[in-house]
Order: structure tokens, then C-alpha cells, then sequence
């Protein structure tokens, strides 16, 4: 019953929510603290180009808009577990999750490239193919709608998300991506997060 109540209330908050999305973006919410402020807490962590430059911390420049609206639901209705979102979630209103999603959405993104290592570029290629990866993230990765921009995104993040996929360990309502990860190796995934991380952003 619990399961099935959490569903619930994210499908009735996404439709609510991710409902009045624009091209236009969202207007900054009128009450809580100013946009602003909650946007330079953002950028502790993810950059304030919206481009990381922490350690398992991911990039949200370039990100779908729609992505970035669900992730922060799945954060605030305790969908979706982590240590740091969890308490910058806590009793956010819509349209402070919309003005949030507009301005990360509309920044430009940037490979966090580094050294390249062809072998892992080869089978990261390969196995990005033979996964079909492209078919939802779009043959150039960038993502679209709920599903989000691999190009570009920290080597390392994408390892520890394509490991929690694998491992289910990730939370949320993502069920097609723990399918699509099961039995894939240590290995795979580091030529994988190689691979997407630096594809032209």
C-alpha cells in the first residue's frame, strides 16, 4: 500500500506540475525565499554555469527541462533518495520547481572531457549502440522531455548512476533503466561513462 501511495502522489504531482511547463519557462515563485538565493545554493554544488566541477556531483546545463522538474518532485515527495537534495527539496513549492528547471534548462553545457583512453572510447561506442541508447537520449545523447542529457555529463557521476541503476539502488519511477543495466559489468559501465562524458556537448 505504501508503494502504491508514493506512486500516486507522483503521478498527481508531475501531472500537476510538469502540466504547465512553457517553452517560456516559469515565472519566479511570489513567496519563500527569492529565486536567487535558491539558485546560488544550486550552484554550490552544480556549478553556477550549471556545469559541475565536484566530484559526484552531476552538470544540469542543457538538461531537459521536463528532467529536471521530475528529479526535483522525486527529491521533495521522498521519492528519490539523497543526503544533499533532500533537505533543498523540502517543502519546495511548484513554481519554485519550475523557475529552477527554466533557468538550469536554458544554460549552455560543457564536456568535463580530460584525458581520452581509445580502448574504453571503443567499447563504450559499442556497447552505447548495442544498448540503444540512443533511442531515448537521442542518437547525440542530449536527452529529451523526463529523459536526460548524457553528453557531456562527469565520467564519475555517470558511473555511480549507471551503477545505482544496475545495482537498483536509484529510486524514483525509472523501471526501464534497471532493465536495460541488468548484468552489466564494472568494466562496461566505465567504458560507457567514458564514452557519454565526452561526447560534444
Amino acid at each position: 500500500m505504501r508503494a502504491r501511495g508514493s506512486a500516486l502522489r507522483l503521478a498527481t504531482a508531475l501531472a500537476v506540475v510538469v502540466a504547465t511547463v512553457s517553452p517560456a519557462g516559469a515565472e519566479p515563485p511570489a513567496g519563500g525565499p527569492p529565486l536567487k538565493e535558491r539558485l546560488r545554493g544550486c550552484a554550490g554544488c552544480h556549478g553556477a554555469d550549471g556545469n559541475s566541477t565536484q566530484e559526484g556531483i552531476p552538470s544540469l546545463a542543457g538538461q531537459p527541462e521536463t528532467f529536471i522538474v521530475t528529479q526535483l518532485i522525486l527529491f521533495r515527495e521522498g521519492l528519490r533518495s539523497s543526503e544533499q537534495m533532500e533537505p533543498q527539496t523540502e517543502g519546495l513549492d511548484d513554481d519554485t520547481v519550475l523557475a529552477i528547471a527554466a533557468h538550469f534548462a536554458a544554460l549552455t553545457p560543457r564536456s568535463n572531457r580530460g584525458p581520452t583512453d581509445p580502448d574504453l572510447m571503443a567499447r563504450g561506442r559499442v556497447l552505447a549502440r548495442t544498448g540503444r541508447c540512443d533511442q531515448c537520449h537521442l542518437p547525440d545523447f542530449s536527452g529529451r522531455a523526463q529523459i536526460p542529457r548524457l553528453a557531456g555529463q562527469r565520467e564519475d557521476y555517470l558511473v555511480a548512476a549507471l551503477t545505482a541503476y544496475r545495482d537498483d539502488e536509484r529510486g524514483g519511477a525509472d523501471t526501464t533503466m534497471i532493465d536495460v543495466m541488468y548484468d552489466i559489468s564494472d568494466a562496461e559501465i566505465r567504458a560507457l561513462a567514458h564514452f557519454l562524458s565526452r561526447q560534444a556537448t
